[in-house]
């Protein structure tokens, strides 16, 4: 296992956007965290500002990374280092125009239809 980004203790897979909420199993959307980090009240599942704050983290950092307008699904597999069948489910609620799905498609796909 990975440590807590927080405190370096054994972490555990937090999912940022939660799975309840449309997250996907991508690795953007997760970060390591330990128990106490992951579900006191210092902890996203039970302060609302905490999780708010890791949304708006996942949601910089894809604009960041996808600086393109238009992308196809082998690209943004690409740059999100994720797999065909992650790609696939990725794409399964985004229109697909001519040149390709838009970057704010996607990024609100991933964030859970939302953003923040």
């Amino acid at each position: 296992m990975s440590e807590c980004v927080i405190c370096g203790k054994q972490g555990e897979k937090h999912h940022i956007v939660y799975k309840s909420q449309g997250g996907l199993d991508i690795p953007v959307n997760y970060i390591f965290l330990c128990a106490y980090h992951h579900r006191s009240l210092e902890g996203p599942h039970k302060n609302r500002e905490i999780d708010i704050k890791y949304k708006k983290l996942v949601q910089n950092k894809l604009i960041s990374i996808l600086k393109n307008d238009f992308y196809d699904m082998k690209e943004v597999a690409k740059i999100l280092e994720i797999n065909p069948m992650q790609a696939r489910i990725l794409s399964n609620e985004i229109k697909k125009y001519k040149l390709g799905y838009k970057k704010m498609d996607i990024i609100k796909r991933i964030m859970g239809g939302k953003l923040y």
